[in-house]
């Protein structure tokens, strides 16, 4: 597994969304940064939650110059019942990310349990700010669904930063 340092570049990735348009990392840069958030799919109760908390502080992170997108290894139907059943309407969708791409992010991968409605296999949970030259400048990585960053957290910590030019932290990782 392959993790990313703060300051480095994130690798350019493109993901089609449920809106039919596609969503590629240097095409959709933020004044600020670019919020990654990786989400686990469907079959996840705490992303739900998440992804409905994101949607309604959007406009938080527009005034900060952020824009946000919501990914998952998910297929084109299980997103599309995700966008539907969660209210999801507002927030960028992108389905379909690879493996490889996964793995090459540095995210965790799981295996589906065979008597859950978990697909075959999934990313876990991750959330990161890329900048508009596209290094990174946040990342959470986690190999479990819960214990999320809390997103007003992370405007707090996006206001600091911006007010102060703090730079990235991790670099010599």
């Amino acid at each position: 597994m392959t993790s990313l340092i703060p300051t480095q570049p994130v690798p350019d990735f493109t993901v089609p969304m449920t809106d039919g348009g596609q969503f590629q990392l240097s095409q959709r840069a933020g004044d600020n940064f670019t919020l990654l958030l990786f989400y686990r799919g469907l079959h996840c109760p705490i992303c739900k939650g998440q992804l409905r908390d994101l949607q309604r502080k959007l406009g938080d992170f527009a005034e900060r110059g952020v824009t946000a997108v919501a990914i998952s290894m998910d297929d084109q139907k299980r997103a599309q019942k995700s966008a539907d059943d969660w209210g999801i309407d507002e927030l960028m969708l992108g389905y379909g990310l690879s493996e490889n791409i996964a793995r090459e992010l540095g995210l965790y991968i799981s295996a589906g349990r065979p008597d859950s409605p978990e697909p075959t296999i999934f990313s876990e949970p991750a959330l990161f700010l890329v900048r508009p030259d596209q290094s990174l400048y946040f990342a959470s990585v986690q190999s479990m669904p819960f214990t999320r960053p809390p997103l007003d957290q992370l405007m707090m910590g996006i206001d600091y930063a911006l007010a102060n030019d703090y730079p990235a932290r991790g670099e010599l990782s």
